[in-house]
């Protein structure tokens, strides 16, 4: 596989988790692990509300989704997984140049061209079966820069 040097993937961004109910999970992750709810807000496209959890200081964090109504990608996931991981996020510098790439090594990506994420930031999937069997997300950060708050 051929390494371009000016694709860029620069971190975990972070892991999406599915869960049944988002006041309750929000509630569990911060006085289980000390972690804090930095961002919440429904996003109608991707059919969930969704909160992110800070990571300490690594800037990386835990997305918890929960489902709008059963119908949606995660409460599918739900219905048949459980609460749980549901994807891994990986944030980028350029979103079109990486699915560019992935593209051009034959990897297939969920959406012709990016779709909306959390706070004005630019999201694709690679699908599972050419990413190991994980949802991989990539996320490039919104116009201030952030990419989960």
């Amino acid at each position: 596989m051929k390494v371009l040097t000016t694709l860029k993937i620069m971190n975990i961004d972070h892991v999406g988790i599915a869960v049944a109910d988002l006041d309750t999970a929000i509630a569990f992750y911060e006085q289980a692990y000390g972690m804090r709810c930095v961002h919440v807000e429904v996003n109608e496209e991707q059919g969930v509300r969704e909160a992110m959890m800070e990571v300490g200081e690594s800037g990386s964090y835990i997305q918890l989704l929960m489902p709008l109504n059963p119908d949606t990608t995660i409460g599918k996931f739900l219905d048949k997984s459980g609460p749980g991981i549901q994807q891994m996020a990986y944030r980028v510098d350029d979103i079109d140049e990486v699915s560019d790439h992935l593209r051009s090594e034959g990897l297939r990506l969920l959406y012709d061209a990016p779709k909306s994420g959390t706070a004005g930031s630019r999201v694709n999937f690679i699908h599972p079966k050419s990413s190991g069997g994980i949802l991989v997300e990539l996320v490039e950060p919104g116009p201030e820069g952030m990419s989960a708050h």
